[in-house]
């Protein structure tokens, strides 16, 4: 008896341990809000601070409780605040505490400064008001989310109804739970599946009036989809052709009294010698899994921390050897970056480049952050990913975008960076009225800022590294309009006595890429000497260098500098915007700088360190430039980007050309 009770006991333990793992895995969905129809409105320092003390205590009591509670601050005063929250019947636990603390953190941003809010979650829901509504029933306003499916049982709807109603009826009037869940078999070979709940601060027959108005809508709303869910402040219903709950774990049924005097010496025992093993076989797994650890962190490491350049990436986008980057880089749950984003929603959404979308976020101290998700279908993601990790994390320049963490979990690759408020260069540079912010003093910053950033990756920092995608839309600027370099998924590192390498594979962006790079694949530190000088053209002139020849001046912005410059006349490529702002002297030495920058041999362009001297000087004779690229990337064999439109130019966009020699 007392081994069967042991073998019971650790596969309950062993079935909790696996629900818990499975609940984590998941993560709440946004259902809807409601500002009780108000305006935002100036609320009192002592009404927010209340506010705020509430939510956090909502937040914390979620883990520790039933999957309810409300709590007051402030009762019966002018800025006394009411606040509550309930969980779905079947989760508890860290789950609730999740969906309870998503909820505090996003009803603030759904409903700015307004007295009450609602918030609605799958999983939960959380009020709060400056009123007392405790024990009050509450149907309006209401939501309702369909499912894809549409009926093809004439009879669904009817039997739906009444399953449901059924539900209700356990609910309400035999168990008093006030939730309840079950399956329903609608045919031979059809199931389906219901879960009703009322906000437990109800009586029972206000949560039977709640849900039975809610039953009242489907016909209406729902009645022709074989999934459907309408919730509202005080109670739920949904129906659905899958078991969307999660199972309730019950304990065993008690012994009949006759057997139970009998049975209570032996129990005793048995629990205590069950609590024994129990805790000893926990504590034995967690050593075991802190060995393994251990010594396969020891064998997939190298001795400087980074991630070895062999190390593989699975077929299926897995990288092998991910606790690596745990030695330099934060290694941030996906739960919490699921929390910040709200599901990764479109509200969050910042744009989408060749690597994959990316949102705006906060980390759990409230910074700011973007955050890089790597997408399934983006055939090039799983090797920059792995280049961003390597290089950057390793890079740390004032010029340069700083990787705060990553993520790499339930197939999810992830890159937590800090946010640039004012978006990318190109945002404001080729924008008709943006870029009348962009005086000439704030554009040299900018253009010695880039030059700082590259010199640092090709000669001071550890690695030398080339960047290989150098243009405005990866130059990221802060809140004070600082450049910073971003976007390292192209990157490559040298040897500190390497020239240079070839690649049979060429990758970049059209315009920016020199001749070399585009017809042989011989990239160095030049290339990227190169693209600053494209990028110096276009932001003294305030046009693309891509498209330029379609202008009326019939001709590429390189082609359209170097004639200026022959005729003597390079002050007409300034950007007529600076008319009033620019420094003549300044303004020819950078179109100087820029041409060299650009000559057709790479032997004749600058080194970054040379660039950093001549900008910084005001004396310093500047050797006469060649003739530019004439024709830079133009045998474009495939399409010349498969980048996607990006919303926010914000966002770095990895732009992939391949380019075969005439």
């Amino acid at each position: 008896m007392t081994k069967k009770l042991i073998l019971i006991s650790i596969l309950r333990f062993l079935s909790i341990i696996t629900l818990f793992t499975k609940s984590l895995a998941q993560s709440p969905n946004y259902v809807g809000d409601d500002c009780h129809n108000s305006t935002e409105k100036s609320l009192t320092t002592t009404y927010k601070s209340n506010l705020n003390k509430v939510l956090s205590l909502l937040s914390s009591d979620a883990i520790v409780s039933k999957g309810y509670n409300h709590t007051s601050i402030g009762d019966n005063t002018v800025d006394a605040v009411y606040g509550l929250y309930d969980c779905r019947g079947d989760v508890t636990g860290s789950f609730c505490q999740f969906c309870v603390s998503t909820a505090a953190s996003d009803i603030l941003q759904h409903c700015p400064n307004r007295a009450s809010a609602v918030i609605w979650y799958n999983f939960c829901i959380l009020r709060y008001s400056n009123h007392n509504f405790f024990g009050n029933l509450t149907t309006n306003p209401s939501w309702q989310m369909l499912g894809s499916k549409n009926i093809t049982n004439p009879q669904e709807l009817d039997k739906g109804e009444d399953n449901m109603q059924s539900l209700i009826s356990e609910a309400t009037l035999e168990t008093n739970k006030l939730y309840g869940m079950r399956e329903f078999t609608l045919s031979p070979t059809e199931k389906r599946y219901g879960l009703v709940q009322c906000s437990r601060d109800l009586s029972d027959k206000q949560c039977n009036q709640c849900l039975e108005a809610m039953l009242d809508k489907v016909p209406k709303c729902c009645g022709t989809k074989i999934g459907w869910q309408v919730v509202a402040p005080s109670c739920l219903i949904k129906y659905d052709d899958f078991m969307f709950y999660k199972l309730i774990f019950q304990t065993s049924p008690p012994l009949p009294n006759s057997a139970l005097a009998g049975e209570q010496g032996r129990s005793s025992k048995s629990n205590i010698l069950i609590k024994i093993i129990v805790v000893v076989l926990v504590v034995a797994l967690i050593l075991i899994s802190c060995c393994i650890f251990i010594v396969w962190r020891r064998k997939h490491s190298n001795k400087d921390g980074l991630p070895s350049k062999t190390t593989p990436i699975s077929q299926h986008g897995h990288i092998q050897g991910e606790d690596t980057y745990n030695a330099d880089l934060p290694i941030i749950p996906l739960i919490w970056i699921r929390q910040s984003t709200n599901n990764f929603s479109e509200f969050c959404k910042l744009g989408e480049g060749g690597f994959g979308p990316v949102y705006k976020g906060n980390l759990v101290d409230g910074t700011e952050v973007a955050i890089k998700r790597l997408s399934i279908t983006s055939g090039q993601g799983s090797e920059e990913f792995k280049n961003e990790v390597i290089f950057i994390a390793k890079l740390q320049h004032r010029n340069l975008v700083r990787l705060l963490g990553c993520c790499i979990e339930d197939n999810e690759k992830l890159l937590v960076y800090e946010y640039m408020p004012n978006s990318s260069l190109d945002f404001h540079l080729f924008d008709e009225e943006k870029r009348k912010l962009l005086d000439w003093k704030l554009r040299l910053n900018i253009i010695n800022g880039i030059a700082k950033g590259l010199l640092y990756l090709h000669e001071d920092s550890r690695l030398r590294v080339i960047h290989r995608d150098l243009k405005a839309s990866n130059v990221l600027l802060d809140q004070e309009m600082n450049p910073k370099i971003s976007d390292f998924g192209l990157a490559r590192a040298f040897e500190k006595d390497q020239c240079q390498e070839n690649t049979r594979r060429v990758v970049g962006t059209y315009g920016y890429m020199a001749p070399e790079y585009a017809m042989e694949g011989l990239y160095s530190v030049k290339s990227d000497v190169f693209s600053f000088g494209v990028l110096l053209l276009e932001i003294i002139c305030g046009r693309r260098n891509g498209g330029f020849y379609l202008a009326e001046h019939g001709q590429s912005l390189l082609v359209y500098s170097w004639n200026l410059w022959c005729e003597d006349k390079s002050l007409e490529l300034l950007d007529p915007i600076l008319k009033n702002t620019y420094t003549t002297n300044e303004v020819i030495k950078c179109i100087h700088i820029g041409l060299l920058c650009v000559q057709e041999d790479a032997v004749d362009r600058p080194t970054m360190s040379n660039v950093v001297v001549m900008l910084a000087s005001d004396t310093m004779t500047l050797p006469n430039p060649n003739h530019p690229a004439f024709s830079v990337g133009r045998k474009v064999v495939e399409g010349e980007s498969t980048s996607k439109a990006s919303n926010d130019p914000s966002v770095n966009e990895v732009t992939v050309t391949n380019i075969l020699p005439r």
